[in-house]
C-alpha cells in the first residue's frame, strides 16, 4: 500500500514537473529593468529622510509634492455642475479638445487652420500620439520609412517608432565636451540624411538634455530640412512649461508651417496641465487643403479603430474647458508660467551655490542655459553611484535629473552632495 502510494506521488510528481517545463511561456526572457522605474524604486526603498528622487518626470511642487492645478480643479468644478454623461468618444475624440488642442499649437492665424487643413486626432496623451504617428506614416507616408531621432532623445521614441515599423537612426544632438548643442553635428547630419527622410524635432525643452536650438539656429534647420527634402515629426511635450509662454514655446511649430513645411505634430497635456494621469493629448498634420485633411483623417480613424477604439472623456474634457473658458485659460497660463519659473529659480540656485558657493570644479553655466524639467549635469556613472549610495539621491546613471525635483529644503544637500562627489570627497 505504501509503495504504491509513494509510486502514485512520483508519477504526479513528474507530471506537474514535466508540464512546468513544457509551458508554453517558458522561453520567454526576461526584460532589462526600466532605467526611470528603477530608480524610483530604489528611492522608495531607501529610509534616509535625506533622500531626494529626481529621476521622475513630473512636475512637484515647493514641499516636493504631486501638484494639482487650480483652473484644472475649477474646470472639473465646471464638467460636475454640468452633469455630463459617461458616453464613448468618437474615434478621433472630442472635438472641441482638438480643435483647442490645434489653435494652441498653431496659432490662432494658422493659415493651415484657417483653410481647413490640419488633420487632429486625440491621443492617448504624448506617447500615444507619437504612436499614431509613427504608425500613419509606416503605411501612407511614400518615401523611405526611415526616422532619425537626436542622440540623445527620450528613451521611448526608438521601441515607439520600431514597433510602428520605421527604421530608426541618429543625428548629433548633444555636445558632452560643451554640455550642449552639437550644432554643426546636427547639421551635418541632417545635410548627409537621404532625401525624404523623417526627422524627429523635440519643439521646445528637449528631453532629456534641457538643450534647445536658439530661434535663428531653428530656422537654420528650417531651411537644411526644406533643402533635403526632409518631413519633419515634432513632438511637444512641453508647450509653456519651458519658458512659461506658450507662444514662445511653439516658435519651431509656427516657424516650419509658415516656412511652408507640411509637418506631424504629437502633443500632450501631461506636463502643462498636470493631466498625467488623465493621458491627454493630440497628433495632427498639416495637409493641403480640405479634401487632402478629410482623406487622411479617415485613415487615422482605420488606425485607431483597432488600437484602442476611442480615447478617454474625462481629461479631454478638462482640457477643453480650460482651454475654451477666458478666465480658466488665463489663470492655468498664469500657473504653467508659475511652475516654469520656480524651476528657473531652482536652476539659478543650483548654479549659484556650486559655482559661487562650494566652488565646485568645472563649468556650470548649463544648469542656467537649459530649459525645462529636464537638466544634463554631466555627472558620470560613478558619481551618480556615489551620490544614491552615500548621499541617498537618485537619478538617472547619465546624470539627468528632473529640476522639479529640487526646492527650498533640499536643494542644499543636492549642491553639497554633488559637489562632494565632483571634488571626489563624497
Amino acid at each position: 500500500m505504501l509503495a504504491t502510494s509513494l509510486a502514485r506521488r512520483s508519477v504526479v510528481g513528474t507530471t506537474s514537473k514535466t508540464l512546468r517545463t513544457l509551458s508554453t511561456w517558458s522561453a520567454v526572457p526576461a526584460g532589462p529593468p526600466d532605467p526611470i522605474l528603477g530608480v524610483t524604486e530604489a528611492f522608495k526603498a531607501d529610509q534616509d529622510p535625506r533622500k531626494i528622487n529626481l529621476g521622475v518626470g513630473a512636475y512637484r511642487d515647493e514641499h516636493g509634492k504631486p501638484y494639482v492645478l487650480t483652473s484644472v480643479k475649477k474646470a472639473e468644478e465646471v464638467l460636475t455642475a454640468s452633469k455630463p454623461d459617461k458616453e464613448y468618444l468618437p474615434i478621433p475624440g472630442l472635438p472641441e479638445f482638438t480643435k483647442l488642442a490645434a489653435k494652441l499649437a498653431y496659432g490662432a492665424e494658422s493659415v493651415p487652420l484657417q483653410q481647413n487643413a490640419v488633420a487632429v486626432t486625440q491621443s492617448i496623451s504624448g506617447t500615444g500620439a507619437l504612436r499614431i504617428g509613427g504608425a500613419f506614416l509606416a503605411r501612407h507616408y511614400p518615401h523611405a520609412k526611415i526616422i532619425y531621432l537626436p542622440v540623445p532623445s527620450w528613451g521611448n521614441h526608438t521601441p515607439i517608432f520600431r514597433d510602428s515599423g520605421l527604421e530608426v537612426r541618429g543625428y548629433r544632438y548633444f555636445d558632452k565636451k560643451t554640455v550642449g548643442l552639437d550644432f554643426e553635428g546636427l547639421k551635418a547630419d541632417l545635410k548627409a540624411a537621404p532625401e525624404q527622410s523623417i526627422v524627429l524635432l523635440h519643439a521646445c525643452a528637449h528631453n532629456p538634455t534641457g538643450v534647445d536650438p536658439t530661434k535663428q539656429q531653428w530656422a537654420e534647420i528650417s531651411d537644411i530640412v526644406k533643402e533635403r527634402k526632409l518631413f519633419p515629426f515634432f513632438d511637444m511635450a512641453y508647450q509653456g512649461f519651458a519658458s512659461g509662454s506658450t507662444d514662445r514655446d511653439a516658435f519651431a511649430v509656427r516657424h516650419f508651417v509658415e516656412q511652408g513645411h507640411q509637418i506631424a505634430l504629437a502633443q500632450s497635456f501631461a506636463k502643462n496641465m498636470g493631466l498625467y494621469g488623465e493621458r491627454v493629448g493630440a497628433f495632427s498634420l498639416t495637409t493641403s487643403d480640405a479634401a487632402e485633411k478629410a482623406r487622411v483623417d479617415s485613415q487615422l480613424k482605420i488606425i485607431i479603430r483597432p488600437m484602442y477604439s476611442n480615447p478617454p472623456l474625462h481629461g479631454a474634457r478638462i482640457a477643453s474647458t480650460i482651454l475654451g473658458n477666458k478666465e480658466l485659460y488665463s489663470e492655468w497660463e498664469s500657473e504653467v508660467k508659475g511652475m516654469a519659473d520656480r524651476i528657473i529659480s531652482m536652476r539659478e540656485k543650483l548654479y549659484n551655490t556650486l559655482t559661487h558657493d562650494l566652488k565646485t570644479p568645472g563649468e556650470w553655466g548649463h544648469i542656467k542655459s537649459q530649459i525645462g524639467m529636464f537638466s544634463f549635469t554631466g555627472l558620470t556613472q560613478p558619481q551618480t553611484k556615489a551620490l544614491a549610495e552615500k548621499a541617498h539621491i537618485y537619478m538617472t546613471a547619465d546624470g539627468r535629473i528632473s529640476m522639479a525635483g529640487l526646492n527650498g529644503g533640499n536643494i542644499e544637500h543636492f549642491a553639497e552632495s554633488v559637489s562632494a562627489a565632483v571634488k571626489g570627497n563624497l
